[in-house]
């Protein structure tokens, strides 16, 4: 990419249209070939500015509250796929307005609600998450079938019928998982509830699927959901990926402020903040990688990244340069669009990194700034 860095304010989140295209136009395929709907997640991907963009090649968007189904009517003009561990009674009637499909966590949450959903002035499809007790993510914060997991109802809690009104079952046990762990996962959910998909309307199979990432075989995830449709061929088939929409298509442009001799170890003081920026690296974690920089290697210049507020913890490393840094540097985290703006904090008072793109003509486009009033509004 030839572009002047330096035309760019720091810190912002950079989204590459051309690569976001490139993404879309994969999810489009395994749309068309299997014959399913695949909606974005707005919890990962709530860039609503290219939602234009992105409703020409997927289906529609998923919201986990009021304001993502919100943003989902006003920004897509569509209906929301809404899914809430629970909703709040005096929010309910306006959430209906905005969605087509209404998934309940609990039978609790169906009993209170369902009266509400039959006599709301349009359809909108009931539909029950559940929990197949199967899911490899490695991670317990991001595992719903862990022991006393709050999300999904399983089996024996159900019970042998499913209530009267309920149009579709959902479950989503997966998180940047490939398509051998989605037909295992089938397998599991078809062991506990298959007996009851036969009086049914559709099958949301939520999110965690990285379409996009390189090593992802995309037509083996075709075969699994043609194999499925063609056991259930009653069934409307829906996948809601979040990392893969944005994944891959931008990054987080930032600047060294100082230079710090932390008891032997050089640190690198940023404009930017692991823990109010980039909060998955924390809590997945994983470590970002910066353009030009490496792993530590003995004998290069290395450094330590330093988040910008006063927690302790607020740091990456460490990574070596082919030069050592000087203050005024740029450091440019990649692959940070999916899980970051969704996630971003004022903890500190420190200010929210702008957002814009790169446009397919290569030209970067300022889309939003942010100051003193975002961290006020929140308080």
């Amino acid at each position: 990419m030839s572009l002047d860095l330096s035309k760019i304010p720091s810190p912002c989140y950079v989204l590459e249209e051309a690569l976001l295209i490139k993404n879309l136009e994969k999810l489009q395929y395994v749309r068309q070939s299997a014959g399913i709907d695949l909606i974005v997640a707005l919890k990962g991907f709530s860039m609503y500015s290219t939602f234009p963009l992105v409703k020409k090649y997927l289906s529609g968007g998923t919201a986990s509250s009021l304001h993502e189904a919100q943003l989902i009517h006003e920004e897509m003009q569509m209906k929301a796929h809404t899914y809430s561990p629970a909703y709040k009674p005096a929010e309910f009637q306006e959430l209906l307005s905005y969605s087509s499909h209404i998934t309940f966590n609990s039978l609790n949450q169906f009993n209170q609600f369902k009266e509400e959903v039959q006599n709301f002035k349009q359809k909108v499809s009931i539909g029950i998450r559940v929990n197949p007790k199967y899911s490899e993510v490695e991670t317990d914060m991001y595992n719903p079938c862990i022991p006393g997991s709050r999300l999904g109802i399983t089996r024996e809690a159900l019970g042998q019928n499913l209530p009267e009104g309920v149009e579709g079952l959902h479950f989503h046990t997966l998180c940047e998982n490939d398509s051998f762990t989605l037909e295992r996962t089938i397998e599991a959910f078809e062991t506990h509830f298959g007996d009851l998909l036969a009086n049914l309307k559709w099958v949301n199979m939520g999110g965690g699927h990285l379409i996009t990432r390189k090593d992802y075989n995309i037509e083996h995830l075709i075969s699994i959901l043609k194999a499925f449709k063609s056991r259930y061929p009653h069934l409307k088939i829906t996948l809601e990926p979040g990392s893969a929409i944005g994944w891959e298509t931008g990054f987080l442009k930032s600047q060294v402020l100082d230079i710090v001799d932390a008891q032997g170890i050089d640190v690198a003081i940023l404009d930017v903040s692991f823990a109010a920026h980039m909060p998955d690296t924390l809590e997945m974690p994983y470590k970002p990688k910066i353009w030009g920089a490496t792993d530590a290697v003995e004998g290069k210049p290395t450094y330590r990244m330093g988040g910008m507020t006063c927690l302790a913890g607020d740091f990456m490393g460490d990574y070596s340069f082919d030069e050592p840094l000087k203050i005024g540097d740029t450091i440019v985290f990649n692959d940070m669009i999916h899980y970051t703006m969704v996630k971003t904090t004022t903890f500190n008072g420190v200010g929210l990194p702008s957002i814009g793109m790169i446009n397919v003509e290569n030209e970067f486009v300022l889309h939003k700034s942010f100051g003193y009033e975002s961290f006020k509004d929140r308080l």
